[in-house]
């Protein structure tokens, strides 16, 4: 691969992971990535930014075999514990990233070049619907999300007062990061939902400051089970 193809790659996958360099200083299962997923858009750089809008089709022919094989990866691929509530989306994405592969490879056998091309921006379209399944609208709700699904799945059900107690205090700072950051472009149409949903959010953050200054395990737990139920509600803002 050349100097420029690589960098090019590189300037993609930062536009597609904002918070790549945050990753590494978490836990796997708390970072919302299938390492799998990562390594096709290799593939679907090479087919959507070379050989399709030139109209290649001998390329997009030689490019079946690593079409095949990662998406057999994906399939394959578990999904870290921080996305466990979006399985059955992930699930059915993968069915329809499958059947968009199962396309490519039968318009690839054939002489239709039409049909190559058009089963080429099928799979396209099926791989950017699994980037959108597993990656947040905004790196600040991804960086919220790291620090409140350890909480709430690891340090409160173990009740470890000082982790719980650290995580608040993250929480507080993400919140604030949140509250700042400009709602994308591509989203504005949610701006009044994603606001009220933000707002919700906002104070159950501060009342889980409130409640872990208490000595109540019942306290403390319902502070972070509203606190998360309010997230769910912003990240069903963006379904």
């Amino acid at each position: 691969m050349t100097l420029r193809r690589y960098l090019g790659i590189a300037g993609l996958l930062f536009l597609w992971f904002p918070g790549i360099s945050a990753y590494a200083q978490r836990p796997a299962e708390a970072t919302a990535e299938v390492p799998a997923l990562d390594s096709f858009h290799e593939v679907i750089f090479k087919i959507w930014h070379e050989a399709w809008p030139q109209k290649n089709t001998s390329m997009l022919r030689q490019l079946v075999p690593d079409v095949n094989k990662g998406i057999a990866s994906v399939a394959s691929a578990p999904l870290p514990g921080i996305l466990r509530d979006k399985k059955a989306a992930w699930d059915e994405g993968v069915k329809k990233f499958q059947n968009a592969g199962s396309d490519y490879d039968a318009a690839a056998a054939s002489k239709d070049d039409s049909r190559l091309l058009a089963a080429a921006e099928k799979l396209h379209s099926q791989f950017e619907a699994l980037m959108r399944i597993t990656r947040p609208a905004m790196k600040e709700i991804d960086e919220f999300h790291a620090v409140l699904y350890m909480l709430y799945h690891h340090y409160l059900p173990q009740n470890e007062i000082g982790k719980i107690r650290t995580s608040a205090l993250e929480l507080k700072q993400k919140m604030a990061a949140l509250n700042s950051a400009a709602l994308p472009e591509r989203l504005k149409e949610k701006q009044k939902e994603y606001v009220s949903a933000r707002a919700d959010l906002s104070k159950s953050v501060e009342g889980l400051q409130a409640a872990v200054q208490s000595k109540s395990e019942k306290v403390i737990k319902d502070a972070v089970e509203t606190l998360h139920s309010n997230y769910q509600k912003l990240e069903r803002v963006f379904e």
